[in-house]
């Protein structure tokens, strides 16, 4: 059974920053055909992915919102992949989600960070980004 837990949410000022952090069960990270996801949802708005790792291969996938901004990372030891947000705006404020599932690695990057690719979903975290 795999289970995911977020934590590290909270209230920041903007060009401030965050580091989430995902942990899991019954989910093995050196698996090459397995991805773990960051996405997160707005009031009203759809869900959308803003990180991606093959963590098998510790290969990333952004989007270009993102890119530069955000990076996800993972550790084996402690079976946990990581998002650190810098240089964050309000419009960064969202509901944080980790996702993980067994995926192609030729898959496209557009499938990667689709929230429709993955079926095991974490709790989610608040992150507020106040002006």
């Amino acid at each position: 059974q795999v289970q995911l837990v977020e934590s590290g949410g909270g209230s920041v000022q903007t060009g401030g920053s965050l580091r989430l952090s995902c942990a899991a069960s019954g989910f093995v990270l050196s698996d090459i055909y397995h991805f773990m996801g960051w996405f997160r949802q707005a009031p009203g708005k759809e869900r959308e992915g803003v990180a991606a790792i093959n963590t098998g291969r510790n290969t990333t996938y952004y989007p270009d919102s993102v890119r530069g901004r955000f990076t996800i990372s993972q550790d084996n030891a402690k079976n946990t992949v990581y998002l650190q947000m810098n240089s964050l705006k309000p419009e960064d404020t969202a509901m944080y989600y980790c996702a993980a599932d067994r995926l192609s690695p030729a898959s496209t990057v557009n499938t990667l960070l689709s929230s429709r690719s993955y079926n095991y979903w974490g709790q989610g975290t608040q992150v507020t980004v106040s002006s």
